[in-house]
């Protein structure tokens, strides 16, 4: 048994985890239209990489789901802000955001709230980022993960957001238990965690696959722009921290606190988060709609973006 407990102990700390080579500054990758700014959260703050286009109230915040960016929106994007002002921003772990390092970033206790990974820190800095670009009240659009980021901050701030749009959000997922909550955050898991990260390069393809309904439109071009993020530096130890700040969220019990107009918007063939959570979302809110969008996948608004627009656009006019 005591020889056990020191392999498991010390185990760990004999795998090595060489640096991935090759890899790049996040602003060698920006694109044209991309935008930088300095975010307040905890005692530091974060480099932020958005895209803001359009004018008009309301203004749309646009959250991303796990693994994705800002190129997640491309095809409706534009088309909003024919009429409104929207802005798209990378979540910390994801796209061109800064990607902070234990020792590099803030302070302990703010690592040990879970900042800059956590929904919660996600949630402050989504409604930092909104004091950064002048947006006093906003209409969320998450997707997947991002879906429960936009909750989150709706039941923190609710007077900073307006409506929310909710495109197959990851709410009943839950999260991991104490135990393993505990467990990600040994120095043994921190030490391995980043070869764990890297699995994503054998998976994340299958995984992709599964988010649409017809994976043969997924384009090499589309594959790129998923991918074009793996070539920044520490993308690797950013998604375990990301993991490892992960903890249980409650937001079934706090549903009926969302007193605001909700959408909520899913593919008849969603496979991450089944059609039927997406259902049962819009009957446990106070004020919500619901838009199926048949042979349509998780991601509505890549693979049918012509039906989101329209879920959409008739949902932002109900609200004047």
């Amino acid at each position: 048994m005591g020889s056990l407990t020191l392999a498991l102990a010390f185990g760990p700390f004999l795998i090595p985890v060489p640096p991935l080579a090759g890899l790049q500054e996040a602003k060698a990758l920006a694109e044209p239209d991309s935008r930088f700014i300095r975010v307040p959260l905890g005692s530091d703050d974060l480099e932020v990489h958005y895209k803001e286009r359009g004018m008009g109230e309301p203004t749309l915040i646009l959250l991303h789901g796990f693994g994705a960016s800002v190129f997640s929106w491309r095809e409706i994007m534009a088309p909003l802000a024919a009429a409104h002002r929207v802005i798209a921003f990378d979540r910390p772990a994801f796209g061109l955001t800064e990607r902070p390092l234990r020792g590099e970033w803030g302070t302990p206790a703010d690592w040990a709230r879970g900042l800059p990974y956590s929904a919660e820190a996600q949630a402050d800095l989504t409604v930092n980022l909104m004091d950064a670009l002048g947006v006093e009240k906003a209409v969320l659009v998450g997707n997947s993960a991002g879906g429960a980021i936009a909750i989150l901050t709706a039941l923190k701030y609710p007077q900073r957001v307006q409506a929310l749009v909710l495109i197959s959000p990851a709410v009943y997922s839950g999260g991991p238990n104490a135990f393993v909550q505990w467990l990600l955050r040994t120095p043994q898991m921190q030490h391995i965690g980043p070869l764990i990260a890297r699995r994503i390069q054998d998976w994340g393809i299958d995984f992709a696959r599964s988010a649409w309904h017809d994976p043969q439109r997924i384009t090499d071009e589309i594959w790129a722009g998923y991918t074009a993020p793996l070539q920044i530096k520490n993308w690797d130890r950013a998604l375990w921290e990301l993991t490892s700040a992960s903890r249980a969220n409650n937001l079934p019990a706090q549903l009926d606190r969302l007193t605001l107009p909700v959408l909520v918007i899913t593919g008849d063939d969603d496979r991450i988060v089944p059609t039927e959570q997406s259902v049962r979302l819009a009957q446990a809110l106070p004020h919500a709609s619901l838009a199926v969008i048949p042979a349509c996948g998780h991601v509505a608004h890549e693979e049918c973006p012509e039906a989101t627009l329209t879920a959409i656009e008739q949902f932002l006019a109900s609200l004047n």
